[in-house]
């Protein structure tokens, strides 16, 4: 029996896809949901203080593993329930969120991927730049990067831009009203915005840029399917086959602390061209050219 902790809604299209492609690894190692596997869910429906409870109902029933959707925060809530229940996880960085010490030799019930790289960023402030050249500043929001990744995701990005023509701020997870008074000013002054963020926050944060009419660039696809202007990172999808592959390893036997926690190596660039063309912005040729999908 399988656990799958999630902290949004299994209607979402996204968390649909996810899933879809968590069978494609399960399937891999011989396991079909129905047939030789029993999956019991749990859906927190965007309410993280659910979370707790709900790690520890599957926690009790007993299952074999339990697998997280929505990242970082059901990573922690399933570490903290259990540490003897093997569990599979994604989540943005997990030496700096606390999940794992160690990438390849977790040492623990748990292992699966880390999403996270300052690399990711730098690249999606460049398509951010091309898409929006006029900006002579852009604000990283960072809702959920510790303060410490975030401060060198800024140095990093700095790095990227020798001349210095774009200045760059750090924009920390703030309020509704905060936020809302920020993207107000940023509207002004004619900036952009660089999101690294999960999901639970795509509608709230898609909404703000499009009130203010404020470029914006995100970190997930999820973003940029619920109405963002351009998404670049670790491709989601490709780390739910893993965590099954991983899921189907563990339920033939295998150890948490035998299987590296992988880092990601597909990443996933995808445009909105609708957003573009509400913005009035130019879409260059390379990035249409180099999305791997383009929504119109």
């Amino acid at each position: 029996m399988i656990g799958i902790l999630g902290s949004g809604f299994p209607e979402d299209p996204t968390i649909a896809l996810n899933l879809a492609m968590f069978a494609r690894g399960l399937r891999q190692e011989g396991f079909v949901e129905g047939q030789n596997v029993r999956v019991e869910y749990r859906w927190a429906r965007n309410q993280p203080d659910r979370l707790p409870a709900l790690a520890a109902e599957l926690v009790a029933l007993p299952v074999d593993v339990i697998v997280n959707e929505g990242g970082t925060p059901t990573a922690l809530a399933l570490k903290k329930a259990t540490g003897t229940i093997p569990i599979v996880f994604h989540a943005s960085n997990a030496i700096a969120d606390g999940i794992v010490d160690n990438l390849a030799q977790p040492g623990s019930n748990l292992t699966g991927s880390s999403q996270f790289s300052t690399e990711t960023l730098v690249k999606a402030f460049q398509f951010l730049i091309e898409l929006a050249p006029r900006t002579t500043r852009v604000a990283l929001l960072s809702a959920g990067l510790p303060p410490a990744v975030a401060q060198r995701a800024v140095q990093e990005i700095q790095a990227s831009n020798p001349a210095g023509k774009v200045a760059l701020s750090l924009l920390p997870t703030q309020s509704d009203s905060e936020l809302e008074a920020a993207y107000a000013a940023l509207a002004v002054e004619r900036a952009a915005v660089l999101v690294s963020a999960i999901t639970i926050h795509a509608d709230r944060l898609v909404a703000l840029a499009a009130r203010h009419r404020v470029p914006a660039v995100y970190n997930q696809r999820a973003f940029a399917v619920a109405g963002g202007l351009l998404s670049y990172g670790a491709s989601i999808p490709a780390a739910y086959v893993l965590k099954g592959i991983y899921a189907g390893k563990i339920l033939k036997g295998a150890k948490p602390r035998d299987l590296p926690v992988q880092q990601a190596s597909k990443f996933e660039l995808v445009l909105n061209l609708k957003t573009a063309a509400a913005l009035g912005l130019a879409v260059p040729q390379s990035i249409l050219i180099g999305a791997d999908e383009v929504i119109e």
